[in-house]
């Protein structure tokens, strides 16, 4: 069944997906979002960042789709892959940070952020 949002964290079309029975999951119809497609336009250089608060994991069918979406995009020699950036807390101002579940520090990320790592 389609977990229904329990938060102000949809749109109203994202409320009215998870409200219709010909689409439930349970159908076999996934769908999520990417948080950030980061890009430095000087470059070109481009990736896909998923952010994960109060160090949560994503779910097992979002890995499978990021997959997807990381495969297609490999032919592009300035796609620079797709990350998790996974906090403690909220932000990194309050608590440890995670790249792909390895600790970085505040510094590391700036720099991941600059395409520098």
């Amino acid at each position: 069944m389609t977990i229904q949002r329990f938060d102000d964290n949809s749109t109203e079309f994202g409320l009215w997906l998870r409200a219709q029975p010909e689409i439930d999951s349970d159908l076999g119809y996934r769908a999520t979002n990417i948080d950030y497609c980061w890009q430095y336009r000087h470059t070109g250089e481009w990736m896909f960042i998923e952010e994960k608060r109060y160090n949560a994991k994503p779910k097992f069918w979002q890995v499978i789709i990021f997959q997807m979406i990381t495969k297609l995009c490999m032919h592009d020699n300035l796609f620079k892959g797709f990350f998790y950036i996974t906090f403690e807390n909220t932000s990194p101002e309050d608590g440890k940070i995670y790249l792909n579940n390895e600790e970085i520090t505040k510094e590391y990320l700036l720099n991941f952020l600059q395409f520098k790592t």
